[in-house]
């Protein structure tokens, strides 16, 4: 039997929350710049959080706003562009996409790309078989916030063959006993399916009967629908379902099992958060027990789940799966009602991708300020996910991830070289040559495993920093064709330094020794 850990809670009173409650996220309306409000629910314009990319209206009439427009990004095979949100350092938060094409590239048929949360790879983008169906596409996860930003990102990959988009984005802050098994700090969960079972709407069940706006999809399989409970109190829930999936259910007659094939996809070969939710209806005509055993694939889930009208919810937190799933709900000897279910969600397991060294974050992005058209991908982290670092950055990933060479050469940059670049200590090389930088060279002795400094064709003034020649790896030290003056450092003077000050300087040389 595979390792997993169960939870059970009976509807105790843990906390309370309204359900009047309006989310307090960020709901983000891409491309567009106008403020409104949907069913109570605040939208923002995009500008703020994201540098680069084109606002296009899609070329299709919608009903809904949110899916009028989009944010456009240049196809770069591996380039990621960001929007940066501000949160709660330690929050927990659900992360919603979304995506309708709409033409917007003139063909007919959406491109693939991926989406990242930080530096976590959180999934590939492919909305195809949706807009076929004239339907927009939403993914969601779950992340906890590292700091006092959040990222979400997209990028080109392989098989992308047009320009990435999308159009909207929320980061909603999440109760802290909602999804609290998982360890966030090591993890995210991306939403493989959320079901309301026996429900029939047309329409998702969400905010404002779901207080952090979930989408409930119905589903009715091919079991018998039934009312369900229309009294069950949710406070006491960890997940904060909402009170109205426990209004309809799938069920069975006494002694008779229950087969359902869910989530309605094949899965990845991985582990999988689990949650289901289950209440008794008082009003039954039955009386007696309703006691089953739950089974996955084969596998005993959990055992004489005593479902009454208080409701109860089944967690795991890791439990493998592959392919389809099968749920097998099995009544007990004695039990003289059939097995019911009400409502169901399951999450892909992601180990989180990491963070790049905080001094190195905070250093790159005192350059970028500095600079006055830094490259647009310059935003989230710089290394990560793999093979989605920012123009220019190379790193390692061993203990620490750090930036270890920086190359902007003939970017057409201009601004400055402020003094914290030198706390990029791992750095073995800068090549920043044929730019429009100016201003003073900083000290930067601090980088004592720099090998190369390329400043040439720029326009740097003042003196050359006699600190330079404190770096005793440094073996190649251009400096040409900028507007230094005064006298060239005798301690630069030294076998095995490749120094290039000429052409373009006022330098003099300094006394002999």
């Amino acid at each position: 039997m595979p390792s997993v850990s169960l939870l059970l809670l009976s509807l105790l009173s843990l906390l309370s929350l309204s359900s009047s409650q309006s989310p307090s996220g960020t709901l983000i309306d891409c491309g567009t710049v106008n403020v409104y409000t949907i069913n109570g629910l605040k939208w923002l314009p995009d500008n703020d959080y994201v540098t680069g990319g084109i606002p296009k209206n899609v070329t299709v009439a919608v009903a809904v706003p949110t899916l009028s427009t989009v944010r456009s990004f240049p196809n770069k095979l591996h380039q990621k562009f960001c929007y940066v949100v501000p949160v709660f350092r330690g929050g927990k938060y659900l992360v919603r996409t979304t995506y309708f094409y709409g033409g917007v590239n003139g063909r007919d048929s959406p491109p693939v790309f991926d989406q990242m949360v930080d530096g976590t790879f959180w999934s590939e983008v492919n909305t195809t078989v949706d807009y076929v169906h004239g339907l927009a596409s939403y993914y969601e996860g779950v992340f906890l916030a590292q700091g006092k930003h959040m990222s979400l990102c997209i990028g080109s990959n392989n098989y992308t063959d047009s320009d990435p988009f999308i159009s909207a984005l929320e980061f909603v802050p999440l109760e802290e006993s909602v999804y609290n098994s998982t360890d966030f700090g090591k993890f995210g969960l991306r939403l493989i399916a959320r079901h309301s079972f026996g429900y029939s709407g047309a329409d998702n069940i969400r905010y404002p009967d779901d207080p952090f706006d979930r989408f409930w999809e119905p589903l009715v399989d091919n079991k018998k629908p039934e009312p369900g409970n229309l009294n069950v109190s949710v406070s006491g829930f960890w997940n904060l379902p909402p009170s109205k999936i426990f209004k309809t259910a799938l069920a069975t007659r006494p002694a008779e099992r229950m087969e359902l094939t869910w989530p309605p996809v094949f899965l990845s070969s991985s582990r999988y958060y689990i949650a289901l939710y289950f209440a008794d209806n008082p009003s039954s005509s039955r009386e007696g027990t309703r006691v089953f055993d739950i089974i996955i694939n084969g596998i005993p889930y959990h055992r004489n789940l005593n479902v009454t009208p208080d409701g109860v919810a089944v967690f795991a937190t890791h439990w493998p799966l592959s392919g389809a799933t099968n749920i097998t709900l099995n009544p007990a000897p004695g039990s003289n009602k059939g097995p019911l279910i009400n409502g169901g969600e399951i999450f892909q397991v992601l180990e989180l991708g990491g963070r790049t060294l905080t001094r190195d974050v905070i250093a790159l992005e005192t350059l970028r300020n500095s600079l006055q058209n830094p490259p647009l991908d310059w935003s989230g982290d710089p290394c990560l996910p793999h093979g989605y670092s920012w123009t220019g950055i190379t790193c390692t990933y061993d203990r620490r991830i750090r930036i270890v060479t920086l190359n902007l050469t003939n970017m057409g940059l201009s601004g400055s070289l402020p003094s914290n670049i030198s706390r990029l200590t791992a750095l073995s090389g800068i090549w920043l040559g044929n730019n429009n930088l100016s201003g003073t060279i900083p000290d930067l002795s601090s980088l004592m495993r720099l090998e190369t400094l390329h400043l040439e064709d720029n326009q740097f003034s003042g003196e050359i920093p006699s600190s330079l020649g404190k770096i005793q790896s440094l073996r190649e030290l251009f400096l040409q064709n900028n507007n230094l003056t005064g006298q060239i450092p005798s301690s630069l003077i030294k076998p095995g330094l490749n120094l290039k000050t000429s052409p373009g300087n006022q330098l003099s040389s300094p006394p002999p020794s």
